[in-house]
């Protein structure tokens, strides 16, 4: 399912961006930009709306219609690696590479099948103001909205946060940050999805997601893809170290696992020298070489 327009300006993106080292840039056009002030009122409308019935119900909905989403998207989603699941038996982070507004679903068809009935989603605060039925399930469907504004990342979203593994409820952070459109590759990780696994000794659950296109077309652009979720051997931070050290060791390993993930699965080295099958699926204009040149000079 293609989600979004101007694809072959957002892969034009993606190719600057790989080709300057800038792994965590937004690459999406049109994508809602805000001032602090309209950050901080989308935060507030959200923190104050979290309390009402309204919000319960909405929730309780947007839930329901997101594990539509899910099953319509992942019927033929394959997961690797689940015996690396053992042992886990309270709230954990999972990590993933984010390539689609909807990649969250190969990570709720994940823990449903782990016996998890939800999936909380930190997302930036600007999503909230995105509009239709993403704009609402970005609002409703158990989303932790992070933002720049240092007081609310301080306060309330760590409370959030906290409250969401003290419940034994699983959190799905992405560490690229930015989403690159049906990337294939993973991305070197940013450290706070590690910082907070240190800070509330929460393990991380380690995943990447492998895309493969298949013979069908879904837009004239692109093959439909199908996934598969590989499960990695999940991150615990040590006990003996500090939330610091523990946040560098486990984002640095995660990274690796990933890494060693997608040249497992695509059976090549990870480079991010840009090649059109970086992105699944995507069916390039094919450049039609100009006509050959008649030398009339040899005519006459």
């Amino acid at each position: 399912m293609i989600i979004g327009e101007a694809r072959d300006q957002v892969i034009e993106n993606i190719k600057k961006a790989a080709g300057a080292g800038d792994f965590h840039v937004k690459v999406e056009e049109g994508d809602p930009v805000l001032t602090r002030k309209q950050k901080e009122a989308l935060l507030e409308n959200y923190l104050e709306k979290r309390e009402s019935f309204c919000f319960w119900l909405n929730s309780w909905t947007a839930r329901h219609v997101a594990g539509i989403v899910t099953r319509s998207i992942n019927e033929s989603t394959k997961i690797s690696g689940l015996a690396n699941m053992g042992g886990i038996t309270g709230g954990a982070i999972v990590t993933s590479n984010h390539f689609s507004p909807l990649d969250n679903t190969v990570v709720r068809d994940l823990v449903w099948k782990l016996g998890k009935k939800r999936l909380c989603i930190v997302s930036q605060e600007t999503n909230l103001a995105m509009t239709g039925w993403i704009g609402y399930l970005m609002n409703y469907a158990d989303t932790i909205p992070i933002s720049s504004v240092p007081s609310y990342m301080a306060g309330k979203f760590e409370l959030l946060l906290s409250e969401a593994l003290a419940g034994n409820e699983y959190v799905l952070i992405y560490p690229e940050q930015e989403m690159w459109f049906n990337y294939r590759k993973p991305r070197p990780a940013k450290r706070g999805a590690y910082y907070y696994a240190a800070k509330f000794k929460a393990p991380v659950i380690s995943c990447f997601v492998e895309m493969n296109a298949l013979d069908e077309l879904d837009t004239s652009e692109f093959y439909k893809v199908e996934y598969v979720m590989h499960v990695l051997p999940t991150i615990y931070p040590d006990p003996a170290k500090s939330v610091r050290e523990n946040s560098i060791i486990m984002c640095e390993k995660d990274y690796e696992q990933k890494k060693a993930a997608y040249e497992s699965a695509y059976g090549k080295p990870l480079d991010y020298k840009f090649e059109s099958s970086d992105i699944a699926g995507w069916i390039p204009v094919q450049t039609i070489p100009d006509k050959l040149s008649i030398d009339f000079e040899r005519l006459v």
